[in-house]
């Protein structure tokens, strides 16, 4: 009898890998999904406790967080089943996916945050 396991795309490939390798793989995966947790977070409060910026980029920051947060989590499982694939094959470890649209986006949240500190 073989187990069957969600997502098969995932789980048809290869050997099993050491089961250390997977739970740190799922915990990288857990991680990303704290983190858009927070960004989601920080999109709410920052509209919601009306912090005193100009109010245009305090809202054009609030919805990039937001899109963020929606983003990250597509992004963090398309990353753990490509780890999880090039395990259990024994291929290298692609790189994240998840990287760079995060660094652009909170790069992007800070200067608007600058501009609406100096303009308000």
């Amino acid at each position: 009898m073989s187990l069957r396991r969600f997502p098969r795309g995932v789980y048809d490939h290869g050997a099993e890998p050491d089961p250390r390798f997977t739970l740190a793989n799922e915990r990288t995966f857990l991680a990303w999904i704290r983190t858009s947790l927070a960004l989601v977070a920080g999109g709410v409060a920052l509209e919601a406790l009306h912090v005193p910026i100009h109010s245009g980029l305090r809202l054009a920051a609030s919805l990039v967080l937001l899109a963020l947060g929606l983003v990250v989590p597509p992004l963090a499982w398309r990353g753990w089943a490509a780890a999880e694939r090039a395990m259990r094959r024994g291929e290298p470890l692609p790189s994240s996916g998840v990287l760079l649209p995060l660094v652009v986006g909170v790069a992007a949240v800070a200067l608007l945050l600058v501009l609406g500190t100096v303009l308000r």
